[in-house]
């Protein structure tokens, strides 16, 4: 079998700029309280000042009944909720010398003890402390989400515009919010045979479906390149056996996972055609301006499970695409997805409703998004399980590619 290389992509597409942030500072902590800031700069000392002004006039202007610590107090704790730990310094400070200045300027009034000057103090020192750890606690945060984006762009890795002659837009939604990546997987890759899709979900949750979504991927992006789509197929099915078998012989319990995929082929020869394998999940479905059709389920079982079965592994179905038709892939976080009633998300009479409304419903980018806020609003926005939706087709004159959605936001 010859394997003519040749360029990807062109050969002059650039992989997106990826910035490394500057180090932070002990006490510095990027991206925080991205609401209190005002044309770039932070606002987040204007409350607690407000607050100390308003605190020493309703002091000046009553006769001594208003008694102030009780009051100043609250502005070191104010900014330690908002502000950095030096600016909550600055406060403690500010309201010791405040309450100092108020209570000497006036001697016919009620004088403080030294006692409530050093309740005013040991206020300001606490609200430092507290603000240490609350600095700390948002440092931490922000690597752990630091270390979920990097793991979820190597898993789902960015596609580029038009890559591989088609048009395609994505949707990944995970159930577990701060986790911010699951089981669920997808990519596409271009080879001398043509351009290969591949969608599924991993059966579980946690970083045990990500450890198997990732096997998947790596084993997908080497075998669509060099090999036919059934043999494609093959090693698919091998790469997750191996790595159960790999895991039960670390002596974990999670060795038996399998993944329900779509196997995609779109081939350079024929451009009206694509070829499919279905590994137990549900079909994908054509939507065109003439309406929505489900492509055949076919009776292969997912990865990991094939050898269950005695007719080998699914077969490749070649099926006819339209030039303006597309592939819309899910998976079960959106056909399993009910309302309050416990009724399921009705997927394809929305989208044919959509299309017979507007036939540029069809669109790729179009499709994720209206299918992403259907299914939201269905389910009242209460995700019980990984969601992605993948819409494909082929590229048409004068199109200019992708439209990707991140988190639920529609980038183009």
């Amino acid at each position: 079998m010859k394997h003519g290389l040749r360029p990807m992509g062109g050969g002059r597409r650039r992989g997106p700029v990826v910035r490394v942030p500057r180090p932070a500072r002990e006490y510095d902590v990027p991206r925080r309280h991205q609401l209190l800031r005002v044309r770039g700069r932070s606002v987040a000392w204007v409350p607690p000042l407000l607050m100390l002004v308003a605190i020493a006039a309703i002091d000046f202007n009553t006769a001594g009944e208003f008694r102030m610590i009780s009051w100043v107090v609250l502005v070191p704790g104010i900014a330690a909720a908002i502000c950095g730990v030096w600016g909550t310094a600055v406060f403690a400070v500010l309201a010791l010398v405040t309450y100092f200045v108020a209570d000497t300027s006036y001697p016919s009034r009620y004088e403080s003890s030294l006692p409530d000057f050093i309740l005013v103090a040991v206020g300001g020192v606490l609200a430092v402390l507290a603000c240490a750890v609350r600095v700390r606690g948002e440092r931490h945060l922000l690597h752990m989400r630091d270390v979920a984006d990097t793991t979820r762009r190597t898993v789902l890795r960015p596609l580029p515009p038009d890559w591989g002659g088609l048009d395609h837009a994505a949707v990944y939604l995970a159930a577990d919010v701060e986790a911010r990546v699951g089981g669920d997987f997808y990519d596409v890759q271009q080879g001398p045979h043509g351009t290969r899709v591949l969608v599924g979900d991993v059966q579980g949750k946690g970083l045990g479906a990500v450890e198997a979504a990732a096997a998947l991927l790596g084993t997908f992006r080497e075998a669509a390149y060099h090999e036919e789509l059934g043999t494609v197929a093959e090693r698919l099915e091998i790469r997750i056996l191996r790595h159960g078998r790999h895991l039960t012989a670390l002596g974990r319990d999670d060795g038996d996972r399998f993944a329900t995929a779509v196997l995609i082929g779109f081939p350079d020869d024929e451009r009206d055609v694509v070829d499919v394998v279905v590994f137990g999940h549900e079909p994908p479905l054509v939507v065109g301006p003439d309406g929505v059709r489900h492509l055949p389920a076919g009776h292969g079982l997912p990865l990991g499970l094939g050898e269950l079965s005695d007719d080998g592994p699914p077969p490749v179905q070649r099926v006819p695409l339209g030039p303006a038709e597309t592939l819309l892939i899910t998976t079960d976080g959106v056909t399993e997805a009910r309302d309050a009633e416990g009724r399921f998300y009705p997927l394809a009479a929305e989208v044919a409703a959509a299309v017979a409304a507007d036939p540029r419903a069809a669109e790729p980018h179009r499709l994720v998004a209206r299918v992403r806020d259907g299914t939201l609003r269905h389910s009242g926005g209460r995700l019980a399980d990984d969601t992605t939706v993948f819409a494909v087709r082929r590229s048409l004159p004068g199109t200019s590619g992708t439209g990707t959605v991140r988190k639920g936001r529609l980038q183009s």
